[in-house]
């Protein structure tokens, strides 16, 4: 059982930069795929990004690829999602998910077995 809790989300200035944290529970955290997902009122969740430290394997959406960066620090079971230059387009609640797999379409949903509550990011124009 894999518990995650993120935190670091607010509201920000377009062009601007935040930081969410997802802190895990459980000692096998770096064996995990973590994932960072997005949910705007009426609409689909959608997959940012993606991170298995074993394979060395990071993915990223299209629509923040070169903005946001993933990575993790294993020592402190924490994964983090690096927003820079953000726009409209990025409000919505994000999700950090964990995944047992390392391979295959890691942009699904269904892919991970374990969600947190979601962290408020709104960015205003």
């Amino acid at each position: 059982q894999v518990q995650l809790v993120e935190s670091g989300g607010g509201l920000v200035q377009a062009g601007g930069s935040l930081r969410l944290s997802c802190a895990a529970s459980g000692r096998t955290f770096s064996r995990y795929t973590m994932g960072w997902f997005r949910q705007a009122p009426g609409k689909e969740r959608e997959f940012v990004a993606s991170n298995n430290w074993s394979a060395g394997i990071t993915y990223y959406a299209d629509s923040v690829k070169g903005r946001f960066t993933i990575s993790r620090d294993n020592a402190k079971n924490t994964v983090y999602l690096q927003m820079d230059n953000v726009n409209s387009e990025d409000t919505a609640l994000y999700y950090c998910a964990a995944s047992p797999t390392a391979y295959g379409n890691l942009s699904l949903v269904q892919r991970y077995d374990y969600w947190g509550q979601g962290t408020q990011v709104t960015v205003s124009s």
